[in-house]
């Protein structure tokens, strides 16, 4: 179970997460909140590539502050641009890649990489570039690059902010069928359906933790009591692929 104990962190002197006290145990967990809410950090800190200015963030006995290799292994992460993670010439070779670390020899290795394309319907590009597939594509490609690996836990944040409704379906529909648990930051209040919990994020702060209706009700009713943004103001919070990441 994942676990955050006191966690707090700023960029540049501004706080952005707070005190924050977590079990993560649930099988579906959403986390929802305006932009600058601090979830993008929240999710960041989940598998080390954020390690938090003061508190802690576990997995059983080992922390993402000292066991951060070990933690990765567990804990994938699915960014919001897949592009970040189609790093290889191929589609395969992308799939293949993060198996390398395991050592399973090349015919197991061989085994995953087409169990994992055949499942998410992209065997037939195995040999293609991964940057020229479709948007919906490019994410199911980056998740079966995470889930190859066979780890407990996928932290997705923000998976379907650059999809078209039927390519945003596509990930969800993915997304409830798979047997590792999720933890989804996200701003699609329909993702949410089915969930088991979801945290509501605010000025840093968990502002509310439970059922995905009652959650999604008080967020409504925040995002009405809170003045609008001004135009150019505050992009949200600064939690960047590799801003403020462990080495």
């Amino acid at each position: 179970m994942l676990r955050l104990e006191g966690v707090s962190h700023s960029y540049e002197g501004r706080a952005v997460l707070r005190d924050i006290d977590l079990d993560l145990a649930e099988h579906r967990i959403g986390v929802i909140g305006a932009n600058g809410s601090g979830k993008s950090t929240l999710a960041r800190t989940l598998n080390g590539l954020v390690l938090p200015d003061r508190g802690r963030v576990s997995l059983g006995e080992w922390d993402t502050r000292r066991h951060a290799k070990h933690i990765r292994r567990r804990v994938g992460f699915v960014f919001s641009d897949a592009a970040n993670q189609i790093i290889m010439p191929t589609v395969a070779e992308d799939v293949e890649i993060g198996l390398r670390a395991l050592r399973l020899g090349r015919a197991e290795t061989a085994r995953r990489v087409d169990a994992a394309l055949d499942r998410y319907g992209l065997a037939d590009h195995r040999d293609h570039p991964g940057h020229l597939l479709s948007g919906g594509q490019k994410q199911l490609l980056a998740l079966a690059s995470v889930l190859v690996t066979g780890p407990e836990i996928l932290v997705c944040d923000e998976p379907t902010t650059l999809l078209d409704l039927r390519n945003t379906r596509m990930v969800h529909r993915t997304l409830a069928g798979l047997d590792q648990q999720v933890v989804l930051f996200t701003h699609d209040l329909d993702l949410l359906t089915g969930f088991d919990r979801v945290l509501v994020m605010s000025d840093g702060r968990v502002a509310f933790d439970g059922f995905p209706s009652d959650a999604v009700a008080f967020y409504t009713r925040l995002m009405d009591s809170e003045p609008s943004e001004p135009e150019g103001a505050g992009a949200g919070d600064p939690g960047a692929p590799g801003t403020g990441a462990a080495p």
